[in-house]
């Protein structure tokens, strides 16, 4: 009896799963979806009939951005729904034997709903939409942004530019499923930027360009000059692409206006000689020069290593002076007063020798050079060479003197001139000026001779 009772009863139960399998081969799954929509223990035709009521009175709202809103109807379009067998082909792929899964897994399916509408008047409609009406302002992408510290990303800017083409598959899409509603923003029916906060690229943009603002560069001039974040950030710039650059053009930028602020070869001086007579004077070779060919590979290599450094920058070889500042010769140097003839050692600020003198005959060969100099080689018994005298194929003069100090490498000097009947006055415009060099009385270039070292500086003015 207990097996004729257990045999009923699985025939039952095997004759209730056959009959239930039977209704799932006219009857969709529980939890089935179509196209969004539940249609759990529906028919093929309960679906075709619920999407043809949705036909009626059918409209989509299109959410846009500020809170606008636009709206399409079916009859505005003449939407039909034009029935196919999609529907009973996802019937026929359901399985109906195996419905007791559906319990445990939601059956989602597409079909394909035909509807046909009047397509200008739906493109008539699209063009009227105020997100397609308004002005288009195209995206602005994320990208990297100094806040005065370091390069952080600055958000993208979605703007009003509407992605036309997607925006039209999206409501023939939403039409054919009989969506109520169309969110552009969350469909992203704007035109997106390239790059957004969350791209990894302008993160490692920002990390790339942040490498070079580590470094910091001061140079010890007068005020101390400092190539830190707030100058480098000038010159790294990230592209469309977020590929960093390094602008070493506009460090050699920077570097020629440096030089020019800081170079006082050749400028223009101030002095004020014992007498009391302020003047001004240019020209000459002595004065700060700034290599900025050697400084600038040393200058971008810092920037790139991210170097935190003092230093004075490389100088053209032998053109430093003695102090910063506008009198760069500082407190000891020779300075000679054309006008006046005569001429000032000056030892830390204080007369140590003066003297009149002969220069050059003010002609533009014979005259002596203005400008500021320095003393470029010392020697004791020198024997002065002029130049040669096309007529005799012969040297002006050559003469010995007992104390030479070289002023230019053209010939230029200070020295003694025994054959000068007296200094000063107006002697040098008068047939007894030199070729150029200034002219000592001996004891005075002697005892100048015994002070004085290569290097001082010279200046001489009218």
């Amino acid at each position: 009896m207990p097996l004729i009772a257990a045999g009923v009863f699985v025939g039952v139960l095997a004759a209730g799963y056959i009959g239930v399998s039977v209704y799932f081969t006219s009857h969709f799954y529980m939890n089935t979806e179509i196209n969004g929509h539940d249609f759990s223990m529906k028919t093929a035709a309960d679906v075709k009939e619920y999407i043809e009521q949705q036909v009626q009175g059918y409209s989509l709202t299109i959410l846009e951005k500020d809170n606008k809103t636009d709206s399409i109807s079916g009859e505005e379009i003449s939407l039909k729904y034009n029935e196919n067998k999609d529907i009973e082909n996802v019937l026929k792929r359901q399985n109906a034997f195996l419905w007791p899964q559906a319990f445990f897994v939601k059956n989602s399916s597409k079909a394909t709903v035909d509807v046909s509408y009047d397509r200008d008047a739906l493109e008539d409609k699209i063009s009227r939409l105020q997100a397609v009406k308004a002005e288009q302002i195209p995206p602005t992408s994320a990208y990297p942004k100094f806040n005065g510290t370091e390069y952080v990303v600055e958000p993208e800017v979605t703007g009003t530019e509407v992605n036309q083409e997607l925006l039209r598959e999206k409501i023939h899409q939403y039409i054919s499923e009989f969506q109520p509603e169309l969110d552009m923003v969350g469909e992203n029916c704007y035109a997106l930027p390239k790059y957004t906060s969350e791209s990894g690229d302008v993160t490692a943009a920002c990390n790339e360009m942040n490498q070079y603002l580590k470094a910091s560069i001061t140079y010890s001039m007068d005020q101390p000059v400092v190539v830190d974040k707030t100058l480098i950030s000038e010159w790294v710039t990230a592209d469309a692409e977020m590929k960093v650059t390094f602008n070493e053009g506009a460090v050699r930028e920077w570097l020629r206006e440096f030089g020019k602020q800081y170079d006082t070869v050749g400028k223009t001086r101030s002095i004020t000689s014992p007498w009391g007579k302020t003047v001004e004077v240019s020209g000459g070779t002595y004065g700060w020069s700034v290599d900025e060919e050697a400084e600038f590979p040393a200058l971008v290599n810092s920037i790139k290593n991210g170097e935190v450094v003092t230093r004075e920058p490389i100088y053209v070889a032998g053109q430093t002076a003695a102090s910063r500042g506008p009198q760069d010769w500082g407190s000891t140097y020779l300075e000679v007063d054309l006008s006046g003839q005569h001429m000032w050692y000056i030892v830390n600020g204080s007369t140590a020798l003066e003297t009149d003198v002969v220069t050059g005959v003010p002609t533009p060969a014979k005259e002596t050079p203005s400008g500021v100099y320095s003393i470029l080689e010392m020697e004791p018994n020198s024997t002065l060479v002029g130049e040669i005298d096309p007529s005799t194929g012969q040297p002006e003069y050559r003469t010995v003197v007992r104390y030479w100090m070289r002023v230019t490498w053209s010939g230029i000097g200070f020295h003694d001139a025994d054959w000068q009947p007296a200094f000063g006055g107006s002697l040098y415009a008068s047939g007894l000026g030199s070729h150029g060099c200034i002219n000592m009385p001996v004891d005075q270039a002697g005892a100048l001779y015994s002070m004085l070292s290569v290097g001082t500086p010279v200046i001489i003015h009218y």
